[in-house]
């Protein structure tokens, strides 16, 4: 990576905006990138997450006021709201349901101020983020009259269009990576060409947020430079069960329907060398950390990079770090046996996959690509290799042509993973898909009459949250009683108690019939040949 010299003078503050303590590693990353290319520029990064709320206004202005920038960066990674399982304000899915399906009409009044508390908690965490962006270039004005502004991080990233009226005027708001904007914006450069926009000097463009990223060498982050601009780096180094994340690509190949990491990180995938993710990996091993989060939108996002993975791994065991855990998000229909020695040699001890249906037709109409009879198959060369620890599989109900017979289908196929790992192993995490902006999903419901185009997605209201909170009828009302079952039943074990109940109600399919899914062919109508 070349050394560059900026075109101006600068000071940059990273300001994290306030969010579940997650560890920040999109700030970690655009410090480290800047720091290599412009080693004279001085940089501080600032977490909200690590600051009680009523400190937030008073810590971010202390903050400038030391360190006086002349170009603040903000992060905002959450706007969205719909959980499966409690979050900011309260639990939204058993809020909606009780709200939309219970007859009790005391259980319908608890879900509406419930559901009224969420939305104060939405709108005012909405005002606060805006609030403290404004404040800060406030703040940062009376130090420097022409102090810059970036917005970024994955709430912006989604939501672009819907924050150009309420940021504050000449922001730049960064969709996706923002690296090679902020390269080009320190040399002097334009930089009109990357994915993001001026608020009130231009529009963004149209399916900007489907434009490629541009390609990045990515080498191990510098975590000696980073301790030294960011005091409270400790914090995430405190607890012994914390998950720091490292990255190991960007980019998913999938089209998957209701999901946007393939817009977002774009199609592409790149690959971060194996040397360099594990001399990161060693930096953080050196200060205490012993788990490791995986970032990758999917670890082993398609078969031509089980090699790289393979190559990865193996230098971990190489490296010496024998007493260390990962996890991961993982599509197992990737896996080989190999692969999967590694996985438990290398101290995996939690993954995710997100099949979403245990019905093959299901997965088929998703786009999701997946071949279940593959997954359950690498599934036990896992389990063959040593594997004992916890999986989480994500279903969600009642997507797209859900049926009873596809319902029995996925009970089907999660009794036969339970069967492989142990039931006490295989957590089924229960998702009704989120209407996301910018995804295939959005555009069918487009296309179904369901949305209009042109709707906001970050207004909340109780018409508009019902068909964003994916769950359809005719099935919509029997996924909502039996998910208020559940919780009323056995809250502290919600997806469990929800399989038990569907197959209580519905029984279980032969799993042969969920791994089956019969390509259906339009036949053409033949054209007569014609004779000369």
């Amino acid at each position: 990576m070349k050394i560059k010299e900026p075109a101006m003078d600068c000071r940059i503050l990273y300001v994290r905006l306030p969010c579940n303590p997650i560890f920040p590693i999109g700030v970690v990353y655009l410090a480290d990138h800047v720091h290599k290319l412009f080693p004279g520029i001085e940089q501080r990064i600032f977490d909200l997450g690590t600051i009680p709320p009523l400190d937030y206004a008073s810590a971010l202005e202390n903050c400038i006021d030391e360190f006086k920038p002349s170009l603040l960066i903000y992060s905002w990674r959450d706007i969205h709201i719909f959980a499966p399982v409690g979050g900011r304000g309260g639990n939204p899915l058993q809020y909606s349901f009780e709200i939309f399906y219970a007859k009790n009409p005391f259980v319908k009044l608890h879900g509406a101020l419930g559901g009224l508390q969420m939305l104060k908690s939405f709108y005012t965490e909405l005002w606060q983020n805006q609030s403290l962006i404004k404040r800060g270039l406030k703040r940062a004005q009376q130090y420097n009259k022409d102090v810059r502004v970036i917005v970024g991080g994955g709430a912006v990233s989604i939501y672009y269009e819907q924050l150009n009226k309420s940021l504050p005027k000449g922001s730049i708001v960064s969709v996706g990576e923002g690296e090679a904007l902020l390269e080009k914006l320190l040399s002097g450069q334009d930089f009109s060409d990357e994915r993001c926009y001026v608020v009130g000097e231009n529009q963004p463009r149209q399916r900007l947020i489907h434009e490629a990223p541009t390609p990045l060498e990515k080498t191990a982050c510098n975590y000696e430079y980073i301790e030294s601009i960011w005091p409270d780096f400790n914090y995430y180094l405190q607890e012994s069960d914390f998950y720091i994340g490292v990255q190991t690509k960007r980019g998913c190949p999938h089209n998957c329907c209701y999901c946007v990491y393939t817009v977002v990180e774009g199609k592409q995938v790149r690959i971060n060398p194996a040397d360099e993710v594990v001399a990161e990996m060693r930096q953080l091993y050196d200060r205490g950390i012993r788990n490791f989060w995986f970032t990758d939108a999917q670890f082993i996002p398609a078969k031509r990079f089980i090699d790289d993975a393979v190559e990865l791994l193996q230098k971990i065991v190489d490296s010496g770090m024998t007493d260390i855990h990962w996890a991961a998000y993982i599509r197992a229909d990737n896996l080989t046996p190999k692969l999967c020695e590694l996985m438990v040699k290398t101290g995996m001890n939690y993954f995710e996959i997100g099949i979403t249906s245990g019905s093959q037709e299901l997965v088929r109409k998703m786009r999701m690509g997946y071949n279940l009879r593959t997954v359950l198959q690498n599934c036990r060369d896992l389990k063959a290799a040593g594997f004992n620890d916890l999986v989480s599989v994500n279903y969600s109900f009642n997507v797209i042509d859900e049926r009873i017979e596809t319902i029995r289908q996925t009970i089907a196929y999660h009794r036969e993973l339970e069967r492989i790992f142990g039931a006490d192993k295989v957590e089924p995490a229960i998702f009704f898909i989120g209407l996301q902006p910018h995804t295939h999903l959005e555009e069918y419901a487009f296309k179904e009459d369901i949305l209009k185009p042109g709707y906001n997605p970050m207004l909340l209201l109780p018409w508009t949250a019902r068909k964003l909170l994916w769950n359809p009828e005719p099935l919509g009302s029997f996924f909502g009683k039996v998910c208020l079952q559940a919780m009323r039943e056995n809250p502290n074990d919600f997806g469990r108690e929800v399989m038990n109940i569907l197959e209580a109600k519905l029984g279980c399919a032969p799993l042969e019939e969920a791994l089956t899914a019969p390509i259906e062919q339009k036949l053409k109508p033949k054209q007569l040949a014609k004779i000369s």
